[in-house]
């Protein structure tokens, strides 16, 4: 038996003031899915800089986030994915996570963040 499982896309401001970083305006912030079958989260930002880097987080109620991956745009292609079963893709305005074999388990609040990584 498939089971639904809600996930909550939240979204964490970029580094600069300029920086913007937000739900894609064809995506929910509350997405359900089934278990088994694929779910994508969009966000799309905004910076004048080449050298971003996308991150994707999860956290559970009362705990810490959770690392999922990080991607590379424009001029950094990098990749660092801690979850296999997520994957990315990113463009020069926007990235979308996806979790190809959900399970009830992954439940839980999801956030897109931006870095220049310039500013370190």
């Amino acid at each position: 038996m498939k089971r639904n499982l809600l996930i909550i896309l939240i979204i964490t401001s970029g580094v600069f003031a300029a920086d913007r970083i937000e739900p894609s305006g064809d995506q929910e912030t509350d997405v359900s899915g089934k278990e088994g079958k694929p779910v994508i989260l969009k966000c799309s930002y905004e910076t004048s800089s080449e050298y971003v880097f996308l991150y994707w987080y999860r956290q559970y109620p009362n705990r810490a986030l959770q690392y999922l991956l990080l991607r590379g745009a424009r001029q950094r292609r990098e990749s660092n994915i801690a979850d296999h079963r997520f994957s990315s893709t990113t463009s020069s305005s926007s990235t979308e996570l996806t979790l190809r074999e959900p399970r009830l388990a992954d439940t839980a609040l999801y956030y897109c963040a931006l870095r220049d990584v310039r500013a370190q």
